[in-house]
């Protein structure tokens, strides 16, 4: 009973900030304009929630780690490789960086097939253990950067300068289109997964006790991997990388609910991640006046957070 009126009081914080996101700061006279640029804004931060969340409970769970987010399988890094590639060999005036749902499209696509390709391959070959995958994830991501870096290095200033634009997480000019995609994509995997995530609670035991209550833990690890790959690739791809906020909202909502039930831990991660976005993005709109952009407070925040769970555990 404690943990859901927890839960109806984040719901409640959340439904505040999304009505004063709407209105704070809107002359009456422009409000047809504000609210057309602001709700897709909101649509576009509760999704990015409700993947960073899910997927980080999800992935903490089968690693058995509270500290392990799914940045460590390299998305991040490939996203960004995928946008200063695409400058690189065609220009920032590339239709593929200037067009958002072409960029969302390609960005999705590449992470997604790469992602689920080398998942594939690794447990054909019977190497499918998580903290393999987790070292190999790990490896690419540092490769990926490491190329990113080097283009960047060598390209026209100016067009590093546009490129930017891409490398971190922004929800200005969200546009409809994406956000319906991205939906629709979601509501394809929820079904493929929803089974699944009756088991996380035995998962959270550990490997050895999950196979001695019945659980297939080698098939349902490989399914939750690649939809934990798909929803932050989606995520990645919508708004751009958001490194800490998957560390920031679990870790929280473990503190907050102290429960082992997931069905309780998703639904908080994922609106303590719409209530970090929203009131972030307030924020870097009302108080900073754009001069940054929400990913880096984020980031700074879940940064400082992530050296406090580091000390924390260093003592135990």
């Amino acid at each position: 009973m404690q943990n859901k009126r927890r839960l109806a009081l984040l719901t409640a914080l959340l439904a505040v900030g999304i009505i004063l996101f709407l209105f704070v700061g809107v002359e009456w006279s422009y409000i047809d304009y504000a609210m057309g640029n602001r709700i897709p804004k909101i649509f576009a931060m509760l999704l990015t929630a409700f993947c960073i969340g899910s997927s980080s409970v999800i992935f903490q769970t089968i690693t058995n780690n509270h500290i392990l987010t799914p940045s460590v399988l390299g998305l991040d890094s490939l996203y960004v490789l995928v946008q200063t590639f695409i400058v690189f060999v065609l220009g920032s005036t590339s239709p593929l960086i200037t067009n958002q749902n072409y960029n969302f499209i390609i960005a999705l696509g590449i992470m997604v097939v790469c992602s689920v390709a080398l998942y594939k391959v690794l447990f054909e070959r019977g190497k499918g253990d998580i903290v393999f995958l987790l070292l190999v994830g790990m490896i690419f991501g540092t490769l990926f950067s490491s190329l990113s870096s080097f283009m960047q290095r060598v390209i026209d200033p100016n067009e590093f300068l546009a490129l930017q634009n891409n490398l971190f997480a922004s929800f200005n000019n969200i546009n409809t289109s994406i956000l319906i995609l991205a939906v629709i994509l979601i509501l394809l995997i929820i079904p493929f997964v929803w089974d699944e995530l009756t088991v996380l609670d035995v998962i959270a035991l550990g490997r050895d006790h999950a196979i001695n209550l019945g659980v297939d833990y080698d098939r349902v690890v490989k399914k939750l991997i690649i939809v934990v790959t798909i929803l932050v690739s989606i995520s990645t791809a919508l708004v751009g990388p958001i490194t800490f906020l998957g560390l920031l909202v679990v870790n929280l909502s473990r503190q907050i609910l102290k429960t082992y039930k997931h069905t309780y831990l998703i639904s908080a991660a994922i609106l303590l991640g719409g209530l970090t976005l929203i009131y972030g993005q307030l924020i870097v709109e009302q108080v900073l006046n754009f001069s940054t952009t929400l990913s880096v407070v984020v980031n700074l925040i879940g940064g400082v957070y992530f050296i406090y769970l580091l000390l924390k555990e260093s003592r135990q």
